[in-house]
């Protein structure tokens, strides 16, 4: 019996099943022949500077970006970024890899040209920036228009479908990233999955390609740009969510004087739960959770929810029990150690610990921050003290997101809800 036909939501008719026929690939089932390919990767962040590694492995990689000082340091063969496998690789494995900010020297000639430049989330569009893809895309099309487009930037749902209308000329795939910061490269060697759209030939390339670049296998799916967006946003969004239901554990425990570490000891026996990605926090943060969980929560404009709205407001409520259980003890000047989000990262940005910092401030609150990486005197109304002694000899109580071995000999006076101490 034939398998029943149905509409997807680009309007093709194909067979139920069609799409998943295609999407499970063998390691190796599509072979590059072993073929030295040109590759350009637009964007040195987290996604591109480890996809460029990646594949740097087998193939001909050139990195473009705008700032000169990141292009610098791929050449010299030192890491822009905070990532230890990174710094390994650049330090023992042999890649054929080059950067530049040069368009014209990146982009003609590539077979894929991945694009991993930032989208950041836009309240006022109440979407995200896609503004540095299109810049990417309009050099693509007077530079490199035989090229294959493989957008790595996170992006609305619908986005890529609507760039291969203004794009008539170009072929244009989306393959999202599912990486940790700070373990990006590593993530990208052990991938838990590879995703690519749309179903073809590129698609399979591109995936096997990845796949041969991999120091372990990873399931593959082929499926339709649309869904794959959507799969980006879904899945981070529910990392927000279980980030977030912990948290929320953690308030009613500190709210009824409950021990957190028993409560979640006894929740994630259930092998259903797992006791994993459990360790309470201020609140998630970092480059892909609150943005991608706000874009999930715009494209859900014309569908009735109510989980996606609570998860997105969830994180400020966080923050403002963290604050309030802070304000209450009194404690004078309040330290702030480090605004990273995790241990070991050079990322402050959306760190959750900022959450916190505004409304301590907003009551005022006198606040300090010892983070290195801030030059300034001052940052969001607290001022910065660059000397950890002085720091710690000032605060009546330093808040840590995240313990640190530094903190140990005035750990009597530091605040945390790291349970675990891991991030």
């Amino acid at each position: 019996m034939q398998d029943p036909v149905r509409k997807n939501d680009h309007g093709r008719t194909q067979r139920a099943g069609t799409v998943r026929s295609l999407a499970i690939l063998s390691r190796g089932s599509v072979d590059t022949g072993g073929v030295l390919m040109r590759i350009c990767v637009a964007g040195l962040g987290y996604v591109g500077l480890a996809n460029a590694m990646l594949l740097a492995q087998r193939h001909d990689v050139v990195a473009l970006d705008i700032n000169p000082a990141r292009v610098e340091a791929v050449n010299q063969r030192w890491s822009p970024i905070a990532d230890s496998e990174i710094e390994r690789f650049f330090a023992e494995v042999p890649l054929t890899l080059s950067a530049t900010t040069d368009p014209g020297t990146a982009l003609p000639g590539a077979r894929f040209i991945i694009v991993a430049t930032p989208t950041n989330y836009d309240a006022t569009l109440n979407e995200f920036d896609t503004s540095s893809i299109e810049a990417v895309l309009d050099q693509v099309e007077v530079l490199a228009p035989d090229s294959t487009v493989v957008l790595k930037s996170t992006v609305p749902v619908g986005y890529s479908a609507r760039m291969r209308k203004a794009y008539p000329g170009l072929r244009i795939l989306f393959s999202p990233e599912f990486l940790r910061e700070g373990r990006a490269l590593h993530d990208n060697l052990y991938p838990s999955r590879i995703i690519v759209s749309d179903p073809g030939e590129d698609a399979e390339e591109f995936a096997t390609m990845l796949q041969e670049c991999a120091h372990g296998p990873a399931p593959v799916l082929i499926t339709h740009s649309t869904e794959a967006e959507a799969i980006k946003l879904f899945a981070n969004t529910f990392l927000a969510l279980r980030v977030a239901y912990f948290d929320e554990l953690d308030s009613f425990a500190m709210q009824h004087n409950l021990d957190t570490r028993m409560l979640l000891q006894g929740v994630c026996m259930d092998p259903l739960i797992g006791s994993f990605y459990n360790n309470p926090s201020f609140g998630y943060g970092g480059y892909c959770l609150p943005k991608d969980s706000q874009q999930l929560l715009a494209n859900y404009r014309d569908v009735p929810q109510n989980l996606i709205r609570a998860v997105v407001e969830s994180n400020q409520t966080r923050q403002d029990v963290i604050a309030e259980d802070i304000l209450a003890r009194n404690p004078g000047v309040i330290g702030v150690h480090r605004l990273t989000m995790k241990t070991d990262s050079d990322n402050i940005r959306e760190s959750s610990v900022q959450g916190v910092i505004r409304p301590l401030v907003s009551a005022g609150a006198t606040v300090i921050i010892y983070e290195p990486m801030i030059r300034e005197s001052s940052f969001m109304g607290a001022g910065v003290i660059g000397d950890l002694a002085e720091f710690t000899s000032r605060s009546g109580l330093i808040l840590a997101n995240r313990w640190s071995a530094e903190l140990q000999p005035v750990a009597h006076k530091v605040y945390t809800r790291d349970i675990y101490q891991a991030d």
